[in-house]
C-alpha cells in the first residue's frame, strides 16, 4: 500500500505539515478571525481582459505544443496532435447549487460552443471550482468518445454523467493517447464534495509527454517535498501550468494551496531550466481572503528575486493563446 493510501480507506498526504486544518480551522477562519481581525478596505480587482483565442483548428500539428487559458485551472492544450482539456469549468459559480457560492469574476476565455474537437479530459481531483457538474454533462453530450483522465475514485463522477471511456490513475500511474503519454503527480491537497466524504477520493496532477516535448499541470497543491522527484521522473518539463492563488490566511491555507513564493520554490526544486511557467488558479473565483489581482504581482516579484528570466513567465489573460516554440532534442 503507497504511502498516501489510508488505511481502511481513502487517501492522505503523506508528508510532515501535509494535513490540511479540517472544519475546525475553517470555522475559526470564516466565524472568528474574519470577524475579529480588520481586514483591508474592499476594492474592485483590476483584471486582464479576455482576448480572442487563437488556437489552431481542429488540430496543432503532432511536434507543436500551444497552451490557452480559458481561466482558473481550466486550459485548452494541444501537445502531441491531441486537443486536451484540464479541470474544465464553464459554469458561473464553483457550487452545488446555481444561486450562491463563489462567483466568476471573469467569463471563460474560450466560449464553450467556439471549442475544438475534445480528444483527453483531465480532473486533477473533486473539488467544485475545478469538476463541475453542468460542465462534465455538457463535454459528455458533445464529446461522447472524449476520453477521460481521473484520479482514484472520480472515475465515478463522469462516468454517471454519461462518460464511457475513463481511466482512474494512482500517483505515478502512466497511460497513452495515441502519441502521447499522460502521467498522474502526487500533490499535496485534499478532496470531497461534502464534509461526509473527505479524502474518499485521489488528487494528482498531470504530466504529458510527446516524444521530446513535455508540460505539467500540477493541479492543486501546497508546497511539498516531491517537485524534485516529478521533475526527475517525469520531465524535464518544458512548460509548466503552476498554481498561484488561494492561499490567505497563510496558517490555513499552507498545507493546500501554494502562495506565489512558494511556487518560485517549487519551480526551482523541478530542475527544468529553461521551461516557462503559466500562473493558474487566480483571477476566476474569489474563494479566499488575498486580493485577487494580487498573485501574479508577487508571481513576478518573487520570479525577478529568484533570477529568473522575466520572459519565462507567461502571465496570461483569459482567452490569450501561446505557442511553445519547438526546440531542436539533445
Amino acid at each position: 500500500m503507497s504511502s498516501h493510501h489510508r488505511e481502511g480507506g481513502g487517501f492522505r498526504n503523506p508528508w510532515p505539515g501535509g494535513q490540511p486544518a479540517g472544519f475546525g480551522g475553517f470555522l475559526k477562519w470564516v466565524f472568528w478571525e474574519r470577524l475579529t481581525k480588520p481586514r483591508p478596505p474592499r476594492r474592485a480587482p483590476v483584471l486582464p481582459a479576455p482576448v480572442p483565442p487563437s488556437f489552431a483548428s481542429p488540430k496543432a500539428g503532432p511536434n507543436a505544443i500551444t497552451i490557452t487559458w480559458v481561466g482558473h485551472a481550466t486550459f485548452l492544450l494541444q501537445v502531441g496532435g491531441l486537443n486536451i482539456l484540464t479541470d474544465p469549468m464553464w459554469s458561473e459559480r464553483a457550487s452545488p447549487v446555481s444561486f450562491a457560492g463563489p462567483r466568476r469574476f471573469t467569463p471563460p476565455g474560450v466560449a464553450f460552443e467556439s471549442l475544438p474537437p475534445i480528444d483527453v479530459i483531465v480532473q486533477s481531483h473533486d473539488h467544485y471550482d475545478h469538476l463541475d457538474d453542468q460542465t462534465v454533462r455538457r463535454l459528455v453530450a458533445r464529446y461522447p468518445s472524449a476520453i477521460w483522465l481521473t484520479p482514484l475514485g472520480v472515475g465515478a463522477f463522469v462516468r454517471d454523467r454519461g462518460a464511457t471511456t475513463v481511466r482512474e490513475l494512482d500517483w505515478w500511474d502512466e497511460t497513452r493517447v495515441g502519441d502521447v503519454t499522460m502521467s498522474a503527480t502526487p500533490a499535496q491537497h485534499f478532496s470531497g464534495r461534502r464534509f461526509s466524504n473527505r479524502d474518499q477520493t485521489l488528487w494528482c496532477g498531470w504530466a504529458f509527454r510527446a516524444a521530446h516535448r513535455s508540460i505539467w499541470f500540477v493541479g492543486d497543491t501546497g508546497y511539498h517535498p516531491e517537485f524534485e522527484a516529478i521533475g526527475s521522473r517525469a520531465g524535464p518539463f518544458e512548460a509548466v501550468l503552476m498554481p498561484v492563488g488561494a492561499y490567505e490566511p497563510r496558517w490555513f491555507m499552507r498545507p493546500v494551496h501554494m502562495n506565489p513564493e512558494d511556487a518560485v520554490s517549487a519551480f526551482l526544486d523541478l530542475r527544468s531550466a529553461g521551461a516557462v511557467v503559466v500562473p493558474m488558479h487566480w483571477g476566476t473565483f474569489k474563494l479566499t481572503d488575498e486580493p485577487l489581482d494580487e498573485p501574479p504581482a508577487r508571481a513576478r516579484a518573487a520570479w525577478s528575486a529568484a533570477g529568473l528570466p522575466p520572459e519565462d513567465l507567461w502571465v496570461m489573460a483569459p482567452g490569450e493563446t501561446r505557442v511553445l516554440e519547438e526546440s531542436p532534442p539533445d
